[in-house]
């Protein structure tokens, strides 16, 4: 399953919103008013929003100042949660996010609209920072 926000314009350079997206502490700054735990263990995060399980997120792969990947840290639901970063000038930036996850027809009908929220929301709150 493929899901993607569309570009955001962001108020930072390129390499001020990489270097933000990086330390995953500023998530909590991105995620939906919903957020009912939060947690940061060294190179990653753990939450869940209200009436969802809980996931933990690590950083997979950084590609310096351009991409940002996060991925599940168990590998019962694999995905991957991509940031990428582009530069429109040198003060602004544009950030897509693509979500791509390895889930069977029946989970992936129940998880696509929520899912699809969660990432617009995250595009939403980048654009804030």
């Amino acid at each position: 399953m493929n899901l993607e926000s569309n570009t955001t314009p962001v108020g930072k350079s390129q390499k001020e919103t990489f270097e933000f997206l990086i330390k995953l502490e500023n998530f909590k700054q991105l995620l939906p008013e919903n957020t009912e735990k939060f947690e940061i263990d060294g190179e990653s995060m753990l939450f869940s929003l209200k009436g969802m399980p809980e996931i933990r997120l690590v950083l997979k792969e950084k590609q310096e100042f351009s991409k940002v990947v996060l991925g599940a840290a168990s590998s019962k639901l694999p995905f991957t949660l991509t940031a990428d970063i582009t530069v429109t000038s040198d003060t602004s930036s544009e950030t897509k996010l693509s979500f791509t996850g390895d889930f069977n027809p029946m989970m992936a009908m129940m998880v696509k609209k929520p899912l699809q929220k969660f990432i617009d929301t995250l595009s939403e709150n980048i654009a804030k920072i």
